[in-house]
């Protein structure tokens, strides 16, 4: 965690809880990082532009959070920039929960998760939607190829702060394609074992020589 996530994370009230609980002091030296982590980094980039899917929050006019999932192929969120990101946002079921909830509050939480490594990451910052006809440009730059979903607008994410947050609970998942490639020397070891059985097996099907 970066002294820019804790400053805006860690609440009075929050703080408070964490006296209680003990964990204060386990924190106290985000408090005097000079490096605020406020910009993204190789690593924090790659990671990003890794994953297929992400979950982010924002809040409504009336104080309720909303949770919403994010998916596409991979990579389609990208970093412009070391504070920037970006997405096309496809058109989906046209409830435009996240796009409302902007207009009014543009704080946004972002996690990632990479389940196989059992590795999660956390963004935090402002964003703003650009339509689809006000930058074309911009569209075609986030559009994915091969990927025909209709790209209705783009967010726009200014990264305030980041944390790797802890493993410990995480359940390791495999995609297809994770699994596809740890089984694949299996599967080349069983087209060997049944290419030297035939072998054998015609071999004993061979008449006897007189």
């Amino acid at each position: 965690m970066g002294r820019a996530y804790s400053d805006i994370t860690f609440t009075p009230a929050v703080r408070e809880v964490q006296e209680t609980m003990g964990s204060r002091a386990k924190y106290g030296f985000l408090d005097r990082m000079e490096d605020r982590q406020d910009s993204l980094g190789k690593r924090e980039i790659a990671f990003i532009e890794e994953r297929d899917h992400f979950f982010q929050a924002t809040v409504n006019q009336d104080g309720w959070p909303y949770v919403q999932h994010r998916g596409g192929p991979a990579g389609f969120l990208r970093a412009i920039d070391a504070k920037t990101l970006a997405f096309a946002d496809f058109r989906g079921n046209l409830q435009y929960l996240s796009v409302g909830n902007l207009k009014t509050d543009d704080r946004i939480s972002m996690i990632l998760v990479d389940y196989a490594e059992q590795v999660r990451l956390k963004v935090i910052g402002h964003a703003r939607t650009v339509e689809a006809a006000e930058d074309p440009e911009l569209m075609e730059r986030l559009r994915m190829p091969g990927y025909t979903g209709r790209i209705e607008r783009a967010f726009i994410i200014t990264v305030e702060g980041y944390d790797w947050n802890c493993p410990q609970h995480i359940t390791p998942r495999y995609t297809e394609q994770e699994i596809g490639a740890m089984t694949a020397p299996l599967y080349a070891q069983i087209r060997r074992l049944q290419e030297q059985l035939a072998v054998v097996t015609a071999a004993k099907a061979e008449p006897p020589a007189p």
